[in-house]
């Protein structure tokens, strides 16, 4: 028996479309203007249900009310825009080791707690060695549930289940095979396909996605740029395994803000949001010894109070070394050469070095004053003033420029009761710094 064929009526004048056939287009008035289109089985329907590639009138389409819920980790959902939204796809990509199962291992059965059902799918672990990690993570509950398996249309039958769930966790995407694509799990034809019929079983139900991704070596996730591409929320967790912080970054959100990040703690019972992570990365700093400076970095919307350090040796090499760790080591040549030039110092016996402390990793043009701070001190082997702080971009004329969200950094460094505060702009009565001279002025005369 033939399927039934859907009829739909498109008006030529507006685009309007009605169910059935009417003299007058129901939206712009104009007469014996519906024409009938096909639809139904014809064509292959879109994720609402709809047919696709049918052109209609964006406002008359009912749309739906996806609300997101809340995963149980408040920073998470100010990262994410304020939950997780039915139907989206997430992508978490982080380098091996990181914690990224461990941290959707949490947020599993924190919203199977929230009475919401959840299943874990793992193509990396037996489900004996799930339940034991869910049993020290203390998150086993009766709504969380959980499967073993590399076979993507498993996966994608659990998307389209009945009842239908409310977040499946697949991990990870590289150890998925879909059957009837060539190449080994992992390779660019496999993940495309995987990604793909994952994404689109999604899409056509409530269920929200969280696949994670593998990062190769040069740092970005698998595919390299293929899943990004494909989802609607692009998380990124990262942080030395040496240390104890992990930061969670957003890449990129079709429902909320890019530029948030969420500091956490990784410890024996899971990764713990840390609540204020304005000095949390200072450590025991001591400002008695040289060439240690504070800066007020900005990550996102965040301000962070983080130390600089540099160390200038003399050299006994032909060129002397230069390293630098959390930082762009482009921007210490940079800063360097601008140094020699304006304060025309002597550095090329020496060997200078300079990192971030706490194993941050931080790409702030503001960092730029305090680098120079830093390399100062420790070329003149002279502390800097205690409770310094400093922030601003330095061009290559030597002159110092306003960094971004200036008044942010201000603010932060005021609550903290930080001073002197050392920047292009630090307002009325306080120390400027409008140049590299300046600086050196301000700090040594």
């Amino acid at each position: 028996m033939a399927a039934k064929t859907k009829r739909t009526f498109v008006c030529a004048e507006c685009g309007g479309v009605s169910p059935t056939w009417r003299g007058q287009c129901p939206r712009c008035g104009a007469w014996n203007t519906l024409a009938e289109k096909l639809g139904g089985q014809s064509r292959i329907p879109g994720p609402d249900g709809l047919p696709s590639g049918l052109p209609i009138v964006l406002g008359d389409h009912p749309g739906a009310d996806f609300k997101p819920f809340p995963t149980g980790i408040d920073g998470l959902d100010r990262v994410l825009g304020g939950g997780l939204t039915p139907g989206g796809a997430v992508l978490l990509g982080g380098e091996p080791g990181i914690g990224k199962s461990t941290l959707l291992l949490q947020l599993a059965g924190l919203a199977a707690a929230a009475g919401r059902r959840v299943v874990y799918v793992s193509g990396e672990e037996s489900l004996p060695q799930l339940k034991s990690r869910a049993e020290r993570l203390g998150v086993l509950h009766d709504g969380l549930l959980a499967a073993s398996t590399t076979d993507a249309g498993a996966a994608v039958d659990i998307l389209g289940a009945s009842p239908a769930p409310d977040l499946v966790i697949l991990d990870s995407v590289q150890t998925m095979h879909a059957a009837g694509v060539e190449g080994p799990a992992g390779s660019v034809s496999q993940v495309r396909a995987v990604a793909a019929a994952c994404v689109e079983a999604a899409k056509r139900g409530d269920a929200c996605l969280i696949l994670v991704g593998h990062v190769t070596k040069d740092g970005q996730i698998a595919g390299p740029k293929l899943l990004e591409h494909m989802v609607d929320t692009v998380l990124y967790l990262e942080g030395e395994r040496r240390h104890l912080f992990r930061i969670l970054r957003v890449l990129k959100n079709r429902y909320g803000p890019t530029d948030e990040l969420l500091v956490m703690e990784m410890r024996e019972a899971g990764l713990n949001e840390v609540p204020d992570p304005s000095t949390f990365f200072l450590g025991d700093r001591d400002p008695a010894v040289s060439g240690s400076a504070v800066v007020m970095a900005m990550e996102g919307r965040r301000p962070f109070a983080v130390e600089v350090q540099a160390l200038a040796a003399k050299s006994f090499l032909s060129m002397p070394r230069r390293a630098a760790l959390g930082l762009d080591v482009g921007r210490l040549h940079l800063l360097l050469a601008v140094l020699e030039k304006r304060l025309r110092l002597n550095l090329g016996q020496t060997d200078i070095y300079a990192k971030i402390g706490g194993g941050l990793k931080i790409a702030d043009p503001g960092l730029d004053l305090g680098i120079a701070a830093a390399v100062l001190s420790s070329f003149y082997d002279r502390p800097l003033p205690a409770g310094a702080v400093f922030w601003g971009e330095v061009d290559l004329s030597g002159r110092i420029r306003p960094a971004a969200a200036h008044d942010t950094r201000l603010k932060q460094a005021e609550r903290l009761g930080y001073g002197p505060i050392i920047s292009p702009d630090s307002g009325k009565g306080r120390p400027k710094a409008d140049n590299l001279g300046d600086l050196a002025r301000l700090l040594f005369s």
